[in-house]
């Protein structure tokens, strides 16, 4: 929702909103001339013509019940950024996982190449402090996010699966509805243009055999032998992830991304991929994720104090905890690994809790918070405390801490120099970073 705002606010149309936390990006909107109020009331409205939602918002919201009381145009966040990309060409990245930093790759390659795309991401590119710029340029870049099924609504020109993973299943029931979504979203795609999938995993093989079947063109990335742009030797460090490309059986040229993890070595060739399709020259490409300054919130190292390295990362679901720490161990080396872990809604904490649990071990200390899950309600023994019994480590290197003020004492009790924490998880505990570190240095 901020992104959509600054993307308006720097087209020069007025925003307001209303937001009851104060997080470090409304000062940027305001910045730009937004205004935001801290509270949610009807007179919020005045002067307002539309009014925009997510998914997240109830519609007996007081603002949305008066909106639709005075007859205001009102548009769900999806339907908003549809009217936003009219007159350009959409390019839209969905998948379970990976959507946010793939998208900030492909949007970074096409501004090195001087495209100057608009676009409208989920998070916060590091080196430019947003997620939404409007540009000069044909192309206009967008996270699909697949959670409420708004992803159909797009219609882009090129559309980008990067997995399909078991989630969101309150929305679509199991994962063959969810993988159906997805084949639905392929069908959305402009016939004169193209969709790019992942050669690595089944269920997006089977999305592309189904995609092909109808007529659309599909091409496809990975590991696999028979990927049209094929990953080679790929290897990762605390330097970052490189490999060779060779697409359609001819090699393209080694590749670099400035950030560990074998998975992110992956994003870049899928982004990498969508941009040669989009006629962006392999020098372009190379250089734009060689140059590539990562994502807030994605491996994020917010400081180091007496010895200890603190990273923000938004993984939330088990393969990307999974991933996420395995790239973490490797920056630990000899040194420690401590995940602060704060569970992103109270259905996914409960189906999934076997898979998190077992994700989470993979660290030497884990501190467990209750369940971030607005609107949902935790029926008694769900949640955190539930997660954390099933953590299958000895009982001093786990902790449930439900209270968010003892939370840095829990950690500062715990670390020594050398180790690495991890802040993970749901939006709030992003904020904790500064927290840890300021203890740290006290002590």
């Amino acid at each position: 929702m901020s992104q959509l705002a600054r993307l308006l606010l720097t087209r020069g149309i007025p925003v307001t909103g209303s937001e009851l936390k104060q997080w470090p990006v409304l000062a940027a909107l305001r910045a730009l001339g937004g205004t935001i109020f801290p509270d949610h009331e009807v007179s919020n409205l005045d002067g307002a013509d539309t009014v925009v939602y997510s998914t997240a918002i109830p519609a007996d919201h007081v603002e949305l019940v008066e909106a639709r009381r005075r007859g205001l145009r009102v548009l769900h966040r999806s339907e908003a950024l549809v009217a936003a990309t009219s007159g350009h060409r959409t390019v839209a990245v969905a998948g379970t996982h990976g959507k946010t930093t793939t998208t900030s790759m492909l949007t970074a390659i096409l501004q090195h190449a001087g495209r100057d795309p608009s676009f409208v991401i989920g998070g916060e590119v590091s080196e430019s402090g947003g997620g939404a710029h409007h540009g000069t340029g044909e192309d206009f870049v967008i996270e699909a996010d697949e959670a409420d099924g708004s992803f159909l609504r797009y219609a882009p020109y090129a559309g980008l699966v990067t997995n399909i993973d078991a989630d969101h299943l309150n929305t679509y029931g199991d994962l063959e509805g969810l993988a159906e979504a997805f084949f639905e979203f392929g069908q959305t795609v402009d016939p004169a243009g193209f969709v790019v999938t992942s050669a690595d995993q089944e269920r997006t093989r089977e999305l592309t055999r189904r995609l092909r079947a109808t007529g659309r063109t599909v091409h496809t990335y990975g590991e696999a032998a028979d990927a049209d742009l094929r990953v080679e030797q790929l290897r990762s460090s605390v330097a970052g992830a490189q490999y060779v490309a060779y697409l359609d059986g001819v090699r393209v040229g080694e590749v670099s991304v400035p950030m560990p993890g074998a998975h992110l070595g992956l994003n870049s060739a899928a982004a990498a991929l969508v941009a040669l399709r989009l006629g962006v020259p392999p020098a372009a490409i190379a250089g734009g994720l060689a140059a590539f300054p990562g994502v807030r919130r994605r491996f994020e190292l917010k400081g180091t104090e007496a010895g200890v390295r603190v990273y923000d990362e938004y993984a939330y679901h088990p393969t990307s905890v999974t991933l996420a720490l395995r790239t973490l161990r490797e920056i630990a080396g000899a040194g420690r690994l401590l995940v602060v872990f704060q569970p992103y809604r109270v259905y996914r904490t409960r189906e999934l809790q076997a898979e998190l649990a077992a994700a989470l071990a993979l660290a030497d200390q884990a501190v467990v918070m209750e369940v971030f899950g607005p609107g949902e309600v935790r029926q008694p023994g769900e949640g955190g405390t539930s997660l954390t019994a099933a953590i299958e480590l000895p009982d001093p290197q786990k902790v449930f801490v439900p209270d968010w003020e003892a939370v840095t004492a829990e950690v500062v009790a715990r670390v020594r120099p050398g180790d690495v924490v991890v802040t993970m998880g749901a939006p709030p505990i992003s904020l904790l970073g500064e927290e840890l570190l300021a203890a740290f240095a006290e002590r």
